[in-house]
């Protein structure tokens, strides 16, 4: 049997050998993607949309959109839409502080007793070792009516190499297993995990509504659990908000570690140990990297952004916080960054202060000025607002509490899938957030903490792993960030979230920013024009939420319908009630937009609540 190779479906052999030829070439262990630069084009934005496109494309007839992004996100043009993606990693600018190192040592006896540690004082390095020790090594290391956003210039983004995949195309190549060595593995030693891809021409009949240096039909690809069929329809994931998809990269990464390197980690001299010590390490680092932070030894590994303000409400809200001090956080919080300081508040003798929302949902920086005073001891808020959207002037929050000498606590699960976040410009204290938030797995978060502040706080929690010595009268604990790892921690989720984060800086966070921003502008102007139907959180800075209510149904039977369709959204409280109530409600349709929704998944949801309001 032969293949006609001059099929306009299939892509040319000849530069398919020489492109792959290339990429091997200039790869001899493979282990990373290499920035071989290419540019895209750069078209001028169009001044008015045709009125053929407006029925067509879903556009709103009321809109005025003067703008567009440059590239289409069809694949008419494949050499077009080649190269879309950049690493864009943040760099890391700082070095760890570790001239000085101190450990804790408890007196059983009168737990408040806490001495220096005199095998860190003043040793001016982490001991290099990790067999037996369970240390982790320090690393050196809007108006939207108007216009949607275009590009103006060329964007560098790193050259992909084509090549083939089973049963699978489009695909974003995945980091090797470990790109560190901790252990005592050469860091040659391990598998390469790494994979190409080929681009699938296809055209998209609603491409042209939205143009940006973004192609999320390319990338959905990679999302196996969008290919399902629910109710005969193709599945439609709006429901970000909640938890995000996960590409195959991840999922693969996560069965090679149980298919290869499953093992304890830290306090073993085997192979296996070392392997898995190395992975999660790894781990660590692609956070420490993702975040900014100064050192690894700042990144703690929890079950999530609840467990991780829960941990610094019961150490350091329980070690440093007295009867009459005050919490501040804002009206926008999710229960998680409320019920905590609740419970702390009525054993400590403490008050919660509530920050203010407009009515779009924009916090009132005025207002909250007038709340910072000397009693002030933390002001814990969120960076998005799971329920509005609402992204928060994190950084002038920030500013005005520490000039008032507060600590303070970011809420980063809704915001680092769609927003750079630099803890070190921001010079939060604390941040938190959840893997399956940014398309990695559940039960696997983050506890950023300033590395100072973390060692001289208390554990939560006691057991193995984060102590260095144990006597029946005492109990010395490591540093950070293994005093807060109580325990076997979860090993394989932390190192597919490692995975995760390759993904998501491969995409690279502006362009991800880029296309969500033009598809929420291109949804919010057609929900407007839905009899009946009513926007909640209309804040001019937002990531990818729309709630609202329709008029004339129940919030689930709304659900109900778009179910139908195979649409996935969230009704409820969405665990805000406080915020919900300021706009009078109790719950709202929450459709939460990610990088792999396009134009089309807006189009269907938008006809879908069309035809509910006629009632077909």
């Amino acid at each position: 049997m032969s293949i006609n190779t001059n099929h306009p479906a299939l892509p040319d052999l000849k530069f398919l050998e020489e492109l792959a030829n290339k990429f091997f070439q200039e790869q001899p262990h493979v282990q990373s993607l290499e920035k071989d630069v290419v540019a895209l084009p750069v078209t001028t934005p169009a001044e008015k949309i045709p009125d053929a496109f407006r029925s067509g494309a879903g556009i709103s007839p009321t809109g005025s959109i003067n703008a567009l992004n440059a590239i289409d996100l069809s694949h008419s043009n494949p050499t077009q839409n080649q190269g879309l993606f950049s690493e864009s990693p943040v760099a890391a600018k700082g070095i760890s502080p570790t001239a000085y190192q101190q450990g804790n040592e408890v007196n059983l006896a009168n737990p408040q007793t806490s001495l220096p540690d005199p095998h860190f004082a003043g040793e001016g390095k982490i001991p290099q070792s990790l067999a037996g020790s369970g240390i982790s090594p320090s690393f050196q290391q809007h108006d939207f009516e108007q216009h949607l956003p275009f590009v103006q210039e060329q964007i560098q983004v790193p050259s992909l190499a084509l090549g083939t995949h089973e049963n699978h195309v489009g695909q974003l190549p995945l980091a090797s297993p470990s790109a560190f060595s901790y252990y005592f593995l050469p860091q040659t030693s391990q598998q390469d995990f790494t994979k190409i891809f080929v681009q699938e021409k296809k055209q998209h009949p609603k491409a042209n509504a939205v143009k940006t240096s973004f192609d999320a039909y390319w990338v959905k690809k990679d999302f196996p659990i969008l290919q399902e069929k629910v109710n005969g329809r193709p599945l439609i994931w709006l429901d970000n908000a909640a938890t995000t998809q996960k590409p195959r990269q991840v999922i693969d990464r996560i069965s090679y570690f149980y298919e290869h390197e499953n093992s304890n980690i830290h306090r073993a001299a085997h192979e296996l140990a070392a392997r898995a010590t190395d992975a999660y390490e790894g781990a660590r680092e692609r956070v420490r990297a993702f975040l900014n932070a100064k050192s690894t030894n700042e990144i703690v590994f929890v079950r999530g952004a609840t467990e991780a303000i829960n941990l610094v409400a019961k150490s350091w809200g329980e070690q440093y916080l007295q009867a009459g001090d005050e919490i501040i956080v804002s009206h926008l919080e999710h229960h998680a960054n409320i019920v905590p300081w609740q419970q702390l508040a009525i054993k400590k003798g403490l008050k919660i202060r509530v920050i203010p929302v407009d009515d779009d949902g924009q916090v009132i920086l005025a207002e909250y000025a007038k709340l910072l005073n000397s009693r002030t001891k933390l002001v814990s808020f969120t960076q998005v607002s799971n329920a509005l959207g609402t992204v928060t002037p994190a950084k002038e929050i920030i500013d005005l509490a520490h000039q008032a000498g507060a600590k303070t606590l970011l809420d980063g699960a809704q915001s680092v899938s769609h927003l750079k976040v630099d803890v070190q410009y921001l010079d939060t204290d604390f941040f938190v957030f959840s893997g399956h938030k940014v398309f990695g797995p559940t039960g696997i978060g983050v506890l950023y903490g300033k590395e100072a502040l973390l060692n001289a706080t208390q554990p939560w929690q006691g057991g193995g792993n984060m102590i260095k010595d144990v006597t029946f009268e005492h109990t010395q604990f490591h540093p950070a960030p293994n005093r807060f790892e109580a325990g076997t921690g979860n090993i394989a989720d932390a190192v597919g979230l490692g995975a995760a984060i390759d993904y998501v800086q491969q995409l690279g966070i502006e362009h991800i920013h880029e296309y969500e921003n033009a598809l929420l502008h291109y949804a919010t102007a057609l929900l407007k024009d839905i009899k009946g139907l009513r926007l909640v959180g209309t804040a001019p800075d937002k990531a990818s939420v729309l709630s609202f209510t329709l008029k004339g149904f129940t919030n689930d039977e709304v659900g109900q319908a778009l179910n139908k369709e195979g649409i996935a959204v969230r009704t409820g409280h969405h665990c805000a009630q406080p915020i919900l109530r300021r706009f009078g409600l109790e719950s709202t349709v929450r459709p939460s937009l990610a990088f792999y929704n396009t134009c089309q998944d807006i189009d269907v949801l938008v006809e879908t609540l069309h035809k509910l309001q006629a009632g077909y």
